[in-house]
């Protein structure tokens, strides 16, 4: 290509071309508010004058990339330690706890609960979910064993999921495969999932048709490309 200067109008008696924008695929060069020579064109834009088919000014930049979001299962460590302490200071200052040994505890990553009889151990965990729904932590993230009963108290352990599993993950991959637009593609990555088109109103689609499935799992969307 040869640049001209935008207010030159002739050289060597020819009318110019201007160009706004224009890519130099050799140079990999953008030229804004350039000119080209007409011999510029007939070099490098025309087939059989010399040059390869597609050289010259390109009519497409490139296809239109993929967009994307990742679906995830993760909790707010942060806000579930601040729901467990929450809790245990309800059972402390409530009234109907007192004298039953009731309590609530980390115990490494899993959350104890212990009182002296089944009820209010039960009692002890309906207050420590309703502290994970203010914080914002769905109780799906949260597996609970049955009440366990060891000498002169009732112990009831729970732990916090993360993570979606390769059952679900599959289920999950089905339901777009089947359900949602055809555009759409899904890929497991771990313990989390990739979905991929070309049109972000087919990715909202599959969005909505995740949130009204009945899945065992609080889903997150996240990372959006």
């Amino acid at each position: 290509m040869i640049p001209v200067d935008e207010g030159e109008v002739q050289r060597n008696g020819e009318p110019l071309l201007f160009v706004r924008r224009c890519v130099h695929e050799c140079r990999a060069h953008l030229l804004f508010g350039q000119g080209l020579h007409p011999d510029s064109l007939r070099t490098h834009g025309r087939v059989g004058s010399g040059s390869r088919p597609g050289r010259g000014v390109p009519a497409r930049i490139g296809a239109m990339a993929d967009s994307s979001f990742d679906i995830v299962s993760k909790i707010d460590r942060q806000e579930a330690d601040n729901a467990l302490n929450q809790a245990r200071k309800e059972v402390e200052q409530r009234y109907d706890f007192k004298g039953t040994d009731a309590s609530i505890e980390w115990s490494g990553e899993a959350i104890l609960i212990k009182a002296n009889s089944e009820e209010r151990a039960k009692a002890v965990l309906d207050v420590f979910q309703s502290k994970l729904i203010k914080r914002g932590i769905s109780l799906k993230s949260l597996e609970t064993g049955d009440p366990v009963a060891g000498g002169k108290e009732y112990r009831i352990t729970s732990t916090l999921k993360e993570g979606i599993s390769q059952e679900i993950a599959k289920k999950i991959g089905k339901i777009i495969r089947d359900e949602g637009p055809k555009s759409v593609k899904s890929q497991i990555q771990g313990d989390e999932l990739r979905v991929q088109s070309k049109s972000r109103d087919d990715l909202q689609e599959v969005q909505r048709l995740l949130k009204a499935a009945d899945l065992d799992v609080d889903l997150q969307f996240t990372n959006y490309r």
